[in-house]
């Protein structure tokens, strides 16, 4: 087959830097997951990810764009989960927010890098900061979004900004317990975490809407 400046070996020179794109966050997931950004150094990145130099300045201006991207592709994960485990058939709301909160908790669990990166050094690089307040107003949206769905936007939008408060309120004490565990502070079980978690999000969830969940 030709090869053209648009294809090489029947492979279009987009999906080529994709995967090259993919490659490099993957390297900086091992590195920073293992070791912390402080160790992520341009050399380093390629030589873990089999690239040479020159592909690095093709998809990166600098380390802290590599880090922002890999924090987005783990927090994108994370959302793709929930909501997959939210949305998926079950007998009750107890049953799915459990699903959900397990959903989350079991990705970055089993994978100790991306824990690292998600409750760690995330919050140790200022570039971060504001992409994590983000992220969290986002994922307030989303349960909110979800909460509508199951039990009526109408329900919702009367508790107003109390809603898209306790949905803050919510996760980020999440995000920190879990973080807690993770580190050994919180010495409870994975089951314990979970079934805790799930009964403070549907006792939240009574009091601000009136409505007495399972």
């Amino acid at each position: 087959m030709a090869t053209t400046s648009r294809s090489y070996g029947g492979i279009p020179i987009e999906q080529r830097r994709a995967r090259r794109r993919a490659a490099l966050l993957d390297a900086a997931l091992e590195i920073i997951g293992t070791s912390g950004f402080a160790k992520l150094t341009v050399t380093g990145l390629c030589t873990q990810a089999k690239l040479s130099e020159r592909y690095y300045y093709e998809s990166f201006s600098d380390l802290d764009t590599v880090f922002s991207e890999l924090f987005d592709r783990i927090v994108d994960e994370i959302g793709r989960a929930v909501v997959t485990a939210f949305m998926a058939p079950a007998p009750d709301i107890r049953a799915k927010t459990r699903a959900a909160i397990a959903a989350a908790i079991d990705l970055i669990a089993d994978d100790p890098r991306k824990a690292r990166i998600a409750t760690v050094e995330a919050q140790l690089h200022p570039a971060l900061l504001t992409r994590r307040a983000e992220v969290m107003r986002s994922f307030a949206n989303i349960m909110m979004a979800v909460c509508a769905e199951e039990i009526g936007a109408d329900i919702v939008e009367t508790a107003g900004t109390q809603a898209e408060f306790a949905a803050t309120h919510l996760l980020g004490g999440l995000w920190e317990t879990t973080n807690s565990w993770l580190s050994g502070t919180l010495p409870i079980s994975r089951e314990t975490l979970i079934t805790n978690s799930t009964t403070q999000f549907l006792l939240t969830a009574t009091h601000r809407t009136g409505i007495p969940l399972p």
